[in-house]
């Protein structure tokens, strides 16, 4: 059986007030880089033997893992598969300016993301082909009975991992919230798949509610 720890990203500059932020390089805040430090701490505790740690290629989720590859004396490696989407014309934008621009776009986004390519920019079944490389990526590295594989991602990413592991379809994309650091359990025997939980934030008690 292998286990998947996949988490988000540490907060940034953009979560609220929202902003499209896609593939601009961001770093933690403060408050992002003590979520991480909480993070890893927890995941760390609980999975002391973890054989590997994976990232996005992008800064922000580099930074989260650092702590966790300082305790679990891991070494990062990108994941192309752990790409955020790529928003093209909208990223750097806040939802209001989306909305008062594209305002049909932005409506399907909401109502139908699985129908929309966004300007310049990529659809939700591109970043689905993309995630699930990279997943039968570290499925493939990982077939070991008790392999614990570490993966630090996105919102979208996360979203869209999550949705082919519970075989949702893709309008299902709004209905799965993923927080800042927050962790997602999932274990997999050759074919069968168990969520077993899902942006668990339990660690973050106490710090800043609005992240």
């Amino acid at each position: 059986m292998t286990t998947l720890i996949l988490m988000r990203h540490g907060h940034v500059d953009g979560i609220l007030p929202a902003r499209f932020r896609g593939r601009a390089e961001l770093d933690l805040s403060a408050l992002g880089k003590l979520q991480a430090e909480r993070l890893a701490g927890r995941v760390a505790a609980r999975f002391p033997a973890a054989v590997s740690l994976y990232t996005s290629p992008m800064g922000r989720c580099r930074q989260t893992a650092e702590p966790l590859a300082r305790l679990l004396k891991l070494e990062p490696r990108p994941l192309q598969g752990l790409q955020d989407l790529d928003y093209g014309q909208w990223q750097g934008l806040t939802h209001e300016e989306v909305k008062k621009r594209w305002p049909d776009l932005y409506a399907g986004w909401r109502g139908s993301p699985q129908l929309i390519r966004l300007p310049g920019g990529e659809s939700l079944q591109d970043l689905v082909a993309r995630t699930a490389d990279g997943l039968r990526d570290v499925l493939q590295r990982h077939p070991g009975a008790a392999d614990v594989a570490l993966l630090v991602g996105h919102d979208s990413v996360n979203r869209a991992l999550l949705l082919q592991l519970l075989d949702q379809p893709l309008s299902a994309y709004w209905l799965l919230a993923q927080s800042p650091c927050c962790i997602n359990y999932i274990e997999i025997q050759g074919r069968r798949v168990q969520v077993r939980g899902v942006n668990d934030t339990a660690h973050l008690e106490g710090l800043a509610p609005e992240a």
